[in-house]
């Protein structure tokens, strides 16, 4: 899973470590539908999420494509909740994106 912060926004991207059967498929693609909204990402997003599963380090993709990378690999919720405090301390109060 990755997941990278925009202003208007998260960004997840799920890779499911075996395909899925129709009704897990189904469930899953109704989940997410309920948390958001598909979109295709921009190229410089989509240029990020590349680096990622290339191999590049976080910090690297986030210094090359100027993106928020909050997790990616094994979901931590810490490093989530971490960035968002980071976050929200550091503009002194809490968008909506983040609540």
């Amino acid at each position: 899973m990755t997941v990278i912060h925009q202003i208007d926004g998260w960004i997840v991207k799920v890779k499911m470590s075996r395909c899925l059967e129709p009704h897990e498929h189904g469930d899953f693609r109704a989940l997410m539908h309920e948390l958001g909204i598909p979109c295709d990402p921009g190229i410089r997003v989509q240029m990020a999420l590349w680096g990622l599963e290339t191999g590049q380090s976080p910090v690297e993709v986030m210094h090359r494509y100027q993106v928020a990378v909050v997790s990616h690999g094994t979901p931590e919720r810490e490093e989530i909740e971490a960035f968002r405090q980071q976050f929200v301390q550091g503009l002194g109060y809490c968008p909506e994106t983040l609540a």
